[in-house]
């Protein structure tokens, strides 16, 4: 269990870094805020993974399609965070 999770942290890390260095512009986050973003972005992924073509955790979880759902899952975890929260600092304006 302690190993899956230290998985799950150094996965998210990758996939929230890699995410906000393909996504153009500035993200002020912490490494712990991109961590959070990777491992959510990690279960969208997943999630979209399995609703478009079937894949689920019992076929391998670390698995190269698997890090790169997970990056795209990040990908789109940045972009509605970014939409949601232009919009909260627009209305603050």
């Amino acid at each position: 269990m302690r190993w899956t999770l230290i998985a799950w942290v150094i996965l998210g890390l990758i996939a929230g870094a890699v995410a906000r260095l393909l996504v153009p512009g500035r993200d002020p986050m912490s490494i712990p805020a991109t961590i959070l973003l990777g491992v959510i972005g990690s279960f969208v992924g997943g999630f979209l993974g399995y609703v478009l073509f079937g894949k689920d955790l019992g076929e391998g979880a670390l698995q190269p399609s698997g890090v790169i759902g997970s990056i795209l899952g990040a990908i789109v975890v940045l972009l509605v965070w970014r939409a949601v929260g232009g919009r909260s600092r627009a209305l603050h304006r």
